[in-house]
């Protein structure tokens, strides 16, 4: 008992008849664990590490009568191993992971009179287990001397059984099984599925398996672009079956299917495809396959553009009518050389709610004859184009789904010629913003003074803007960097100017189109 016994001793006396090793550490029983030891009658092997009995571990035992392994981790147990224990009359297998039990299980055990399963992982089981089981076929055969035959204790009980179709005939043997044979607890109870969990076997009525039907209410679907589209099949079988759809030979996302049973043998899966595209148009198959085979159904989705309208602009796809009331902004929020940024507000109330209202995007070249088109959902009032071609003139238009664009919901733009334009303007920004979170980080009594500065500032600082512009001249000389130290040279442009102690700002300085600027400037030149 509880001792550390990693194996099963080689030096037992052979004259040995009863053997217990308890609360150890014991991990699996090899060939011939007890071939010297043939007299030997009961075995108690109870709450040890045992995961593996070898098919010949019992071997050279002939005079076995008892055999408990109670509290173990046998997931399988090679049932044919009891060819060799003829004689075995107790075999205790309660708390353990079995999960299997095979039609022949029973076969090997003719003088059986307590077998206890009880507390395992047994899901289903085949009548023929018990059918075939020696004890059962000789109870079935003496009639009127029942009394001759010995009672055999059986223990199925604290089992997750899954009381469907492939159950049936164990819980029917269940319901009729009598003496000889005894149930140690007859209160059997289903664990799956959900609509029969917790009830006991003499209360439910299982159907015979059936292999999987399947059927669609419409197997061919026409719907128009950007509406979320749910494709549903009904799945008949028995035992449940598992489902899945397929498209262009790939399986689907299987967050986008939701399969749930709506009686007792009849599922419903449904595939949502969120805004259909012209793309998303095919053949949708529904299969749902069982243990007795497997069925499929096919769905026709057709996905059609809404737009038409008599009054389209030219190089439009022809769109719907408009509704009336419906009408977007469209403006230009960002410019970049291969793309823009748009955003857009609905300016009246549309039919849908803004909350729930599509919105369509029409981009590509001013004179192309066909533009791309876009899909937007609800709630989303941005959109950036990019990968365009530069120096191209391009025409976007937004509009509510089902409607033409009307005027003011298309912009004309032109890509830049060439990068440097728009880099430098963003690099003015950029230092601009550096700049001013640096000034207001100087103290007060450094201040530069600048156009935008009261008068009576700019009167007291002309020295001090004169010493701070040599100052920042020998600062630009030595670095490219702009610094702290630079600032002030940018003077000369009008930010701090000494004439009458009142400063003048210079208008800024516009770039003609088509002159680049030098590779390399400081502040004070971008100012």
């Amino acid at each position: 008992m509880s001792a550390l016994l990693r194996q099963i001793p080689a030096n037992i006396p052979q004259d040995t008849r009863k053997i217990r090793i308890e609360n150890s550490h014991l991990t699996e029983l090899p060939r011939g664990s007890f071939e010297n030891v043939s007299a030997l009658e009961y075995l108690w092997l109870n709450f040890n590490n045992i995961t593996v009995m070898h098919i010949k571990s019992l071997e050279y035992l002939p005079a076995l009568k008892e055999l408990r392994l109670q509290g173990n981790k046998l997931s399988s147990v090679p049932w044919t191993a009891f060819q060799d224990t003829p004689g075995l009359k107790i075999l205790d297998l309660k708390h353990n992971r079995l999960d299997v039990l095979p039609e022949h299980a029973l076969r090997y055990l003719p003088n059986l009179t307590y077998l206890d399963l009880s507390s395992n992982q047994l899901t289903v089981i085949s009548r023929d287990v018990f059918y075939s089981w020696p004890v059962y076929q000789r109870s079935q055969g003496v009639e009127g001397h029942i009394e001759a035959i010995s009672n055999a204790v059986l223990a199925l009980h604290d089992n997750p059984w899954i009381c469907d179709c492939r159950l049936r005939g164990f819980v029917q043997f269940i319901k009729s099984v009598g003496p000889p044979i005894i149930l140690m607890n007859s209160y059997l109870t289903c664990s799956s599925p959900k609509f029969r969990a917790g009830k006991f076997f003499y209360e439910v009525e299982l159907n015979s398996c059936t292999k999987p039907l399947t059927s669609a209410l419409d197997s061919n679907l026409t719907v128009p672009v950007g509406l979320n589209v749910t494709l549903t099949c009904f799945v008949q079988a028995s035992p449940a079956p598992a489902v899945w759809w397929t498209y262009s030979l790939k399986f689907l996302r299987a967050f986008n299917v939701s399969t749930e049973p709506i009686s007792e043998d009849i599922v419903r899966s449904e595939l949502l495809i969120p805004a259909a595209r012209p793309a998303d148009a095919g053949n949708y198959t529904c299969t749902a396959a069982n243990f007795l085979g497997n069925t499929s159904v096919a769905i026709n989705l057709h996905v059609h553009s809404p737009w038409a309208s008599t009054t389209t602009p030219p190089g439009w796809a022809p769109i719907a009518p408009a509704e009336s009331g419906a009408h977007v902004e469209v403006r230009i929020a960002k410019q970049t050389v291969y793309g823009i940024t748009l955003e857009w507000f609905a300016v009246a109330a549309a039919a849908a709610e803004p909350g729930e209202t599509w919105y369509t995007l029409l981009v590509g070249r001013y004179d192309a004859a066909q533009k791309d088109a876009i899909y937007i959902g609800p709630g989303i009032n941005t959109y950036s184009v990019t990968d365009l071609l530069p120096a191209t003139k391009y025409e976007v238009c937004v509009a509510v789904r089902n409607q033409a664009p009307r005027k003011g919901q298309c912009v004309v733009f032109v890509t830049g010629s060439d990068i440097s334009q728009l880099e430098q303007r963003e690099k003015l920004i950029h230092i601009v913003v550096i700049v001013c979170a640096m000034v207001l980080a100087v103290p007060a009594g450094m201040y530069a003074c600048t156009a935008e500065a009261r008068p009576g500032c700019l009167a007291r600082c002309p020295s001090m803007c004169s010493r701070r512009h040599r100052g920042g001249q020998a600062q630009a000389a030595g670095s490219k960097e702009s610094t702290l130290d630079s600032l002030p040279a940018g003077s000369e442009d009008g930010l701090c100017l000494p004439e009458g102690g009142r400063g003048a700002r210079r208008p800024p300085a516009h770039d003609e189109p088509g002159k680049s600027r030098p590779p390399h400037r400081n502040s004070a030149d971008l100012y």
